[in-house]
């Protein structure tokens, strides 16, 4: 299958509350090969945004993930205490 888009292949926005986070698949110059993006974009006035880029490249993708699963395995398990509340939706407290 030929890459008909040159650059970007693969997008995917998470907004979540004041910031969104992007995550686009590229391909390089000569269509070869590919790597991620991983952007946070952050409005910072009426229409100015402050954005911070990670590049991450296919070598890496499994230490990568094994990380970021090991660190919210960490959070989740040890510091944060999920409860019910009364409406219904799952609420993260820390723990004492």
């Amino acid at each position: 299958m030929e890459n008909t888009y040159k650059d970007e292949i693969f997008t995917k926005r998470v907004r979540a509350g004041k910031r969104t986070y992007f995550f686009d698949v590229k391909s390089t110059k000569s269509e070869k090969d590919f790597y991620i993006t991983i952007t946070e974009s952050k409005r910072v006035g009426e229409e100015e945004y402050e954005k911070h880029k990670i590049f991450l490249y296919k070598e890496d993708f499994e230490k990568f993930r094994d990380a970021l699963d090991e660190t919210v395995d960490y959070v989740q398990g040890k510091l944060l205490v999920h409860t019910e509340p009364t409406g219904g939706e799952a609420v993260a407290e820390k723990q004492a």
